[in-house]
């Protein structure tokens, strides 16, 4: 099946992209024609927007703020038979309803330069600065580090981290070369042991190895040297009561929002002791 996807913003539309990422998920064998139109805030835009929507109808998801351009938009699609959402509308609705005042019509908003945008832009440049065991001597400055063998997934994990504004270090967890003592020693960062089943981390290391065009036969796809790579890294976490996530059926949304959880539920546990001394 082909579907003719038309996305319409007044922002940036990464909200939309998002939504429509996780509801096509739920669906197979759809190949999909994806039109992009962020930025959406003049009339002469929106009838080139239109023009294109009845060359290739299809269905149309919008976040427009301004009630003439909405308008527009939907009985333009009503005529040509299509299906117009507006996939914030209900939360907007029950927000106003709740809190008793109407949404600001104002685009973009949630991309003001505010102190968490500058935040998040701290996070990522910490990150960027403390992969792969980098910088180890500011990790006490990170809201989290991340522990794991080779190709464990712990650079992406911890660039996405970054982009939602948590700073995060990581570590490679390697036999022949412990970790600096300042790991064991660490106060304020949350550690976190990254593990993976040993044939999967074969598979990912072996067609990292192939990208490189290098041989991929060597010790670092051999079966018995990884199951001992990924025991040993597991005890460490053990005795160290570190958490343990399995990212071996986790994408690297799901491993981040697992870590974000243990960062919540401990800063959580921290405030409850807080006003216990109380």
């Amino acid at each position: 099946m082909r579907l003719h996807l038309h996305l319409l913003s007044d922002s940036t539309g990464e909200t939309l992209e998002n939504i429509a990422k996780a509801a096509l998920a739920q669906y197979d064998d759809v190949e999909t024609i994806r039109h992009f139109w962020p930025m959406v805030r003049t009339e002469a835009h929106l009838e080139r927007i239109l023009q294109e929507i009845a060359q290739n109808p299809g269905l149309v998801i919008f976040t427009l703020v301004n009630s003439t351009a909405r308008a527009t938009l939907e009985a333009r699609c009503r005529k040509l038979g299509l299906a117009a959402v507006a996939p914030l509308d209900a939360v907007n609705d029950a927000l106003s309803g709740m809190l008793g005042q109407q949404a600001k019509a104002r685009p973009g908003r949630q991309h003001v330069l505010d102190e968490a945008y500058f935040d998040r832009v701290d996070a990522i440049q910490f990150t960027m600065a403390h992969d792969d065991g980098i910088g180890w001597e500011n990790w006490e400055e990170a809201d989290i580090v991340l522990a794991g063998v080779s190709r464990s997934s712990k650079t992406p994990t911890s660039i996405y981290l970054a982009n939602r504004g948590f700073k995060t270090a990581n570590i490679p967890i390697v036999v022949e070369s412990p970790p600096p003592d300042t790991l064991y020693r660490l106060k304020n960062p949350l550690v976190v042991g990254l593990t993976t089943s040993s044939e999967r981390l074969i598979q990912v290391r072996r067609n990292r190895l192939l990208s490189l065009n290098q041989a991929p036969e060597t010790a670092y796809v051999d079966h018995d040297a990884v199951t001992r790579e990924v025991a040993f890294a597991r005890r460490m976490f053990a005795d160290n009561g570190w958490p343990v996530i399995d990212v071996t059926r986790r994408s690297i949304e799901e491993t981040a929002a697992a870590i974000i959880a243990l960062v919540q539920e401990r800063r959580g546990d921290e405030g409850s002791g807080a006003a216990d001394d109380e």
